[in-house]
Formats: structure tokens, sequence, C-alpha cells
């Protein structure tokens, strides 16, 4: 009953300011992003255009690589986990619901999969994908587009 109306409260107060009302329709324009995943990212990043790109959000969420290597060992590649886990835990759900049904998303998981990425790789980087397009669909305004993703 408390979480519900905490959700309830939450829900209100994004539908009555209408900057934050904007950016959720924004959000949820994206394929794997729904009205809760909108409300963790509009509050986890506050505003995302204080973000001086796709990247430092990405950074921010701890989804940027983090190379292993000292002289000729070149190791595995493993992402950051320096910023929010909280924010990587949640958009896992996201990303593998994006990687079925948003064809950007869909596209690039088929591409890493036939270089032989592992699963939790093609997650990963699905996750810090989907924080990329929600950088860009607030910054520039625009509901998401898959063939403008897909273009790239």
């Amino acid at each position: 009953e408390e979480i519900r109306r905490t959700l309830k409260a939450i829900e209100d107060h994004i539908d009555n300011d209408p900057d934050l009302r904007q950016r959720k329709e924004l959000l949820t324009s994206i394929k794997g992003f729904g009205d809760q995943t909108a409300a963790l990212l509009l509050g986890e990043l506050g505003d995302p255009l204080a973000f001086r790109s796709a990247k430092a959000v990405a950074a921010f969420a701890g989804l940027t690589p983090r190379p292993d290597q000292s002289g000729e060992h070149q190791g595995p590649t493993p992402i950051s986990r320096l910023g929010s886990g909280f924010l990587r835990s949640r958009l896992y759900m996201p990303a593998i619901s994006a990687m079925q049904h948003n064809p950007a998303i869909k596209a690039l998981a088929e591409r890493l999969r036939s270089r032989g990425k592992r699963g939790k790789q093609i997650v990963c980087a699905a996750m810090r994908k989907l924080l990329h397009i929600a950088y860009g669909v607030l910054k520039s305004g625009q509901p998401f587009d898959p063939k403008l993703a897909l273009a790239r």
C-alpha cells in the first residue's frame, strides 16, 4: 500500500510539472522505457542537459569501459562501475526489453553477437546505448525515431 502511494506521488509530481511531463513523454517514446524507468532517469540524472555529452551520462551510470592492460598484457575490458549502481541495476530490464522490441538496440545486439561478444557485454552495451538515446531525445526535444538511430 505504501509503495503504491509513493509511486502515485511520484507520478503526480511529474504530471503536475509541465517540463517533467514533457521529458517523461520524450523518454517513454523510446521502446524499452516505461513510466517507471522514465521517472527513475528524471530523478537520478536531474537535468540531463547539465551533462556535457551522452558519454558523460554513461560515465555517471558507470557504463564506460575500463581498460585492463599492463605492459604487453591486454585483458578483457569490463565496465568501470564508478557511477550510480542503482541506475545501472534499474537499466538492466529496460535493456533486455529493448533488445527484443527496439530496432536500434536489436541491431546493436545482433552486431555485437556476430563479433563474438558475450551476453552480459551485449546487455551492458544496450544499457549504454539506451542512455545515449535518452540523452539525445531529451537534448533535441524530439520523440525517438528508430530510423535516425539506425542510420548511424
